[in-house]
């Protein structure tokens, strides 16, 4: 594969191109790399970058030059797969890298792009890019560093250039699960020690450890791109043991009620019981609490789940039964708590939900995973009926979730509605990646 480079500072490619791996990609004629300076395609003396047009500051390279650019290095290599780099662009993952590295080696050229000052013309993007791609949600000085991150990460990909193939499949972010933790010499060091089954010398208890560890690192630290994943179902169980012990209450009291939002108690409705239920199992919620001091309104929580706990409706829907077997009726957070607690060793986590942002240290996103489950607590979600949660709950809890929010300015979601967006969003699998799935 022939690899050409576009660039305003060529003299920063010196050193990495004979560096390390991709040094010797060149040697054993893997690829061959080469660069052009943008001022070889100006005039002398000519400038070849110009204002934006309208307000603001900054300079664009001229859409001339780039074309120039192009021209003389698909004369001299042959037409060529063609990247640009823009904050703007298609974010850099694993999987893009593959699929760049297939797409240049069968166009047999590969032309990066890197841009300065303030970027290229819009248009020569829209003329020539067969990729814009961004290494992330900042800003840099150029494009030169991305272009060479792009190509270490893609030259793993070129059959040969990595000593053993095994290292580049088992790379984290090739697959679900990121790398697990390795070890050298000494045994200890600063009072830590290498874990045993590592040294031990059992095949299957060293690769058992590793899974085990990946699958719990790629959970706690890296659940968002896990998530992404079309997971198999063994891979969902292996994550699904790091996932902390999730609970849900529908709180029926300490609620705000009436045309004065003042503090109260609601009814239940046996449609929230069943979907908070249904949603509840899907996810993987081990208990869903129903909140409410009132006697009556227990009795007819009670009544109704006997039917599908105890009754006829166990051989009458079987998902239905799994599902509403989890629903438990509590007189109060409290008890709520008390019960997690007890089962579980810990007190459990308050995250609540609201309508509406609450600011502070303890809002946090739904991409927020790892410095909640940190904690290595259980965590109960505290679910409002009514017009919300009472302010005494919301100051009791440890997070706060931001709304759940569309593109409009209506925000009245059912309980049963929010509930089912929020365990997916904190707890569901959003396919992105995968071996039938797009890197798009």
């Amino acid at each position: 594969m022939k690899i050409s480079i576009a660039t305003v500072f060529d003299e920063l490619y010196t050193p990495f191109l004979q560096t390390s791996l991709v040094k010797r990609a060149q040697e054993r004629d893997f690829v061959s790399i080469s660069t052009l300076n943008f001022f070889d395609c100006a005039e002398p003396k000519k400038r070849i970058d110009a204002p934006t047009f309208g307000p603001g500051s900054g300079m664009l390279i001229k859409p001339e030059v780039v074309a120039c650019a192009v021209d003389t290095l698909e004369k001299k290599n042959g037409p060529a797969f063609k990247i640009f780099f823009s904050p703007q662009g298609k974010k850099l993952t694993q999987p893009l890298l593959k699929e760049i590295a297939r797409k240049a080696t069968e166009k047999g050229h590969l032309m990066l792009l890197p841009a300065r000052y303030e970027g290229m013309d819009a248009r020569v993007e829209k003329e020539y890019a067969d990729e814009i791609v961004s290494v992330g949600d900042f800003v840099l000085m150029g494009g030169d560093i991305p272009a060479m991150m792009l190509l270490e990460g893609m030259l793993r990909f070129i059959p040969g250039v990595v000593g053993k193939q095994e290292s580049v499949d088992a790379d984290s972010f090739t697959g679900p699960f990121v790398d697990y933790p390795e070890f050298t010499e000494p045994v200890e060091w600063h009072g830590m020690k290498v874990p045993e089954v590592i040294r031990s010398g059992n095949h299957k208890a060293i690769d058992d450890w590793r899974s085990n560890e990946a699958a719990k690192k790629s959970v706690l630290s890296h659940f968002s791109w896990l998530k992404s994943y079309a997971l198999t179902q063994e891979q969902k169980h292996k994550a699904a043991e790091h996932i902390p012990p999730h609970y849900v209450v529908l709180m029926h009291g300490d609620v705000l009620v009436g045309p004065d939002n003042r503090p109260g108690t609601t009814s239940l409705m046996s449609i929230d019981i069943h979907d908070i239920a249904r949603s509840s199992s899907t996810y993987g919620i081990k208990n869903f609490f129903i909140s409410t001091p009132l006697k009556d309104q227990q009795a007819v929580a009670q009544h109704f789940l006997s039917f599908w706990q105890k009754g006829s409706g166990i051989e009458y829907n079987k998902q239905r039964h799994s599902a509403l077997n989890r629903v438990c009726v509590s007189n109060s957070l409290d008890e709520v708590v008390a019960e997690i607690t007890k089962k579980e060793g810990k007190s459990p986590l308050l995250l609540a939900t609201s309508a509406r942002h609450v600011g502070g240290d303890k809002e946090i996103s739904y991409y927020d995973q790892d410095r909640v489950w940190s904690e290595q607590r259980p965590v109960l979600i505290v679910l409002g009926t009514g017009s919300g949660l009472a302010p005494d709950v919301v100051d009791r809890c440890d997070y706060m979730l931001g709304p759940i929010q569309g593109f409009t300015d209506f925000n009245h979601l059912s309980v049963r509605s929010a509930a089912a967006a929020i365990f997916d969003r904190w707890l569901g699998i959003n396919e992105r990646y995968g071996k039938t799935l797009s890197v798009d």
